[in-house]
């Protein structure tokens, strides 16, 4: 196992620090203390060939400017919070309206864009970098001193990354946090993702309105085939399917779906051209499949334009807006209660 630090650069003098994991396979994965963003993950392909597999940057700059979240802890609330309105113990709150009227992902302010601590532990069989943070009350609106601990855990026998999350708040809250990491497994983004196949354990999805907002109702996929993953199905129709849903989120998913917490391996990403495969185990209820379809534009990633499609998100969390559902898994988190989830992804790949 190998660990490497460095300096990635700066922000008001405080110095921002880049972590690498590597273990005895090359699997690595890099990250860095500002928002805990994952900024790179090396991963071999049917062939040996090690490649970069998740979108990401090349400067602290751009990480301050990242509207599209690329590998980020995101929160305090994952998702979209309907008109940035909610209610706990009768207490009513108002947090950023930063996307169309709504609230997103914790607000410019949130957990994305503090610096961390940050520590390194090593052990014969694992590498981990734990983050540490403790987030105001009152900061982007949320109730609470919120105090959060995040570990990246390297496994040295397997290409396995570990992101374990606790959290305690002194106030009741809300509380639904994630990684954004955009994957795309054709290594240094050869090709974009429209030909991933993807596989869910998950009979239900959440159905959207044309805000993006959750309406409430929990889809059967059995009735909507375009959303049934349960056997495994590609991308790229839904790119180009008259489907009111995909159509509403930009000719692709930004779909919650719920997850069979009985079925592991909950989720299994496959591009068979590089053979790469990734498999994700979560204790959340949910993931928020997002396949990049508003990610284009006049940036660069790495150098390379930015287009629609060029990764996609698994976000393990519970789903967006869930303090206005009640049958949706709830996101309130208890003062004094300690918060825990764990995902997990593996690396491997499949023959031809």
């Amino acid at each position: 196992m190998e660990i490497s630090k460095k300096v990635f650069g700066s922000q008001d003098t405080q110095a921002i620090t880049l972590y690498t994991l590597k273990n005895d396979q090359g699997f690595q994965v890099s990250c860095i203390d500002y928002g805990c963003a994952i900024t790179e993950m090396i991963a071999p392909d049917r062939n040996g060939n090690l490649e970069n597999v998740v979108l990401g940057f090349d400067t602290v700059e751009e990480y301050q400017n990242n509207p599209n979240f690329l590998g980020a802890l995101v929160g305090r609330f994952a998702g979209r919070i309907k008109n940035g309105e909610f209610a706990v113990d009768g207490v009513e709150y108002q947090v950023p309206r930063n996307d169309n009227g709504n609230h997103l992902h914790g607000g410019p302010k949130g957990l994305h864009a503090v610096i961390w601590d940050s520590r390194v532990i090593q052990a014969n069989d694992e590498a981990i970098v734990e983050f540490t943070h403790t987030s105001p009350d009152g900061t982007e609106g949320f109730p609470g001193n919120l105090s959060m601990t995040v570990r990246y855990t390297l496994k040295n026998d397997r290409n396995l990354l570990v992101i374990s999350y606790s959290g305690k708040s002194d106030k009741t809250t809300l509380l639904n946090v994630t990684n954004h990491s955009y994957f795309n497994l054709s290594g240094d983004f050869k090709r974009t993702i429209l030909d991933h196949e993807l596989t869910m354990a998950s009979d239900h999805y959440v159905e959207l309105d044309e805000k993006l907002l959750p309406t409430g109702k929990l889809v059967p996929v059995a009735e909507d085939p375009l959303f049934d993953f349960r056997n495994g199905r590609s991308i790229v129709e839904a790119t180009t399917a008259e489907h009111p849903q995909t159509k509403l989120a930009g000719n692709g998913y930004d779909h919650p779906f719920l997850l069979d917490r009985g079925a592991q391996p909950g989720i299994e990403l496959t591009d068979a051209e590089s053979g790469r495969k990734l498999v994700i185990e979560t204790t959340e209820p949910a993931v928020v499949l997002y396949t990049g379809n508003f990610i284009g534009g006049a940036g660069t990633i790495r150098g390379a334009a930015a287009q629609d499609y060029l990764g996609l998100c698994l976000e393990t969390q519970s789903p967006p807006d869930s303090v206005r559902h009640a049958h949706f898994p709830s996101a309130v988190l208890e003062a004094e209660e300690e918060f825990r989830s764990e995902t997990s992804y593996t690396f491997s790949f499949v023959s031809k």
